[in-house]
């Protein structure tokens, strides 16, 4: 059971019944009421400590208006729920001294037209009260359970900040100290309008010392901190069913503070990289369902879209360094790191185990090249000799958030083909896709390697049986453009015992190699070969 609020005790029967009439503070009585203190004394203050809802007979109130507003603003500095006032003893109606006093203050005052007996009412809101406390210690009980259990067996963080939502209710989200909204729950279907314009309003919003109300939207604040110093902070919104306010929700979102907290001391910190891989892999494999709630999504992670261009930029690991998955994350957090001090706006996260994407927002104006020789240089500091088994390919830029996936296809197409053979860069592109790197990344084709084995299995045969040197003679002759005479320099034989070789050649293959067309056939089966031949480079 929640606290009771003023309108709460006002709808019950014992208050109803002497017809209450509100006079001030209409848009306040929201208010918590911790209890119900009956008084006819000049100077009530002295006995409350706040939240009480004041009954009296307005016996004592001074007649003078400087010494009623001095009344007023003693309960209303003491943090006073409401001031009920029985008409019929003293006043006939309220004193407009009186109400102006409580409007001036945002104290609510309900006037009674009917005596009722205040015994009644203490009694009937003392019990609820009670019971609404007790409810809440068995329900902090359940909710201390609940996350004691969740950090025991060591739950990531989205699991924690779901499981504040689903107490409560309400959305909640977990914020980096840059205002990036890491985690979002709860909000349903409705995320994109909880999010949107996050950055603004977020900073409109301070953070208090512990869980509390904040800002001008009434957001529920709780800190969030790593080793003594603060990480970001959780929040709770308002939504459709009403302000976040009350005990409950404010103990569910300091426990759920206090476990990210520990789960930031057991080692899981890696909640922003997760945010990031959510957010791209929701745009690589199409999960938003419209591009506003994607743009909504990614600007609330810090990625600008709207007039700049994006380009999706994969590091592809390979060899001993891919299953190394321990080494991977440290140059993950490197490269996300440098390009956040440099001002350089981007998501990285891994899109697979063995690859990390990178979505790159950039103005229109500005080159993307030296960023992503940058990421290649962090690469070759942190794998060292490894070097090699990391590929960085760059995707075209594109416009839009519903052209990522493209631009991360097209990345994807481009580390497939670059094979142990391709000369070593700091990054490629689709341009740098030659035929050796297109037979590379068709090199599990079935119909690659047939036609590999159909134009030259006679000829490796042949070799295999006479050691004769035909596959290295067709090589130098093809490699020489059809001129026989730079072949056999190259090949090391006299033209005549090179020309045999070739006469060999066409026999064995029953090909015409003064054919352009044959020669070009057998130099894609010849460069088919050496790819079929190739590996990934182990350490």
């Amino acid at each position: 059971m929640p606290f009771l609020s003023v309108a709460d005790v006002l709808r019950l029967p014992v208050i109803a019944a002497g017809l209450p009439r509100v006079e001030a503070g209409e848009d306040q009585l929201d208010r918590a009421v911790r209890w119900v203190h009956v008084t006819e004394l000049l100077d009530p203050a002295s006995f409350l400590e706040g939240g009480e809802l004041v009954l009296t007979t307005g016996m004592p109130q001074p007649s003078d208006p400087a010494r009623l507003r001095g009344y007023v603003d003693q309960l209303a500095d003491v943090g006073a729920a409401g001031l009920v006032v029985e008409l019929g003893r003293r006043y006939q109606q309220a004193p407009a001294e009186l109400v102006a006093a409580c409007r001036a203050r945002d104290l609510p005052l309900i006037v009674l037209s009917r005596g009722i007996r205040f015994i009644e009412v203490t009694q009937t809101v003392h019990a609820l009260i009670l019971d609404a406390q007790g409810e809440l210690l068995r329900r902090s009980q359940d909710v201390y359970e609940i996350f004691t259990a969740l950090t025991l067996r060591r739950a990531d963080a989205v699991e924690l900040v779901q499981a504040a939502a689903d107490l409560i209710g309400r959305p909640v989200i977990l914020e980096n100290l840059v205002h990036h909204a890491v985690i979002c729950c709860g909000a349903s279907r409705r995320e994109g309008s909880v999010l949107e314009a996050w950055d603004r309003r977020s900073r409109a919003t301070p953070t208090p010392d512990r869980a509390g109300g904040s800002g001008p939207e009434g957001w529920l604040v709780a800190p969030v901190e790593e080793q003594g110093r603060r990480w970001g902070r959780l929040i709770m919104l308002p939504d459709v069913a009403g302000p976040v306010t009350g005990p409950e929700p404010t103990m569910v979102l300091q426990r759920a503070a206090t476990a990210l907290t520990l789960a930031r001391l057991t080692g899981d910190t890696g909640w922003d990289r997760q945010a990031h891989r959510s957010a791209l892999l929701g745009l690589v494999e199409g999960r938003y369902r419209s591009q506003t709630e994607a743009r909504i999504r990614t600007e609330a992670l810090g990625l600008p879209t709207v007039g700049h261009r994006l380009i999706g930029v994969l590091v592809a690991y390979r060899g001993a360094v891919s299953r190394d998955a321990s080494r991977l994350a440290a140059p993950d957090e490197r490269i996300a790191a440098e390009l956040r001090n440099s001002g350089t706006r981007a998501l990285v996260g891994r899109l697979a185990p063995e690859r990390t994407g990178i979505l790159l927002s950039l103005a229109r104006a500005s080159a993307w090249q030296p960023v992503v020789e940058g990421i290649g240089r962090i690469l070759a500091e942190e794998l060292g000799e490894r070097r090699a088994q990391a590929v960085v390919a760059v995707g075209p830029g594109v416009a839009g958030l519903d052209q990522v996936a493209r631009s991360f296809g097209e990345a994807g197409q481009v580390a497939d083909a670059i094979g142990p053979g391709t000369p070593p860069r700091a990054f490629y592109t689709p341009a740098d896709i030659g035929l050796p790197e297109l037979l590379y990344a068709l090199r599990d084709d079935t119909r690659v390697q047939r036609y590999t084995e159909q134009r030259l299995g006679r000829l490796i045969e042949y070799d295999e049986r006479h050691s004769g040197g035909m596959l290295a003679a067709l090589r130098s002759y093809l490699g020489a453009a059809g001129n026989k005479s730079i072949a056999a320099k190259h090949a090391g034989l006299s033209r005549q015992a090179f020309y045999h070789r070739l006469h060999t050649i066409e026999r064995l293959l029953g090909c015409d190699l003064e054919s352009g067309a044959q020669r070009a056939e057998l130099h894609v089966a010849i460069t088919a070969l050496d790819v079929l031949a190739e590996s990934d480079p182990e350490p």
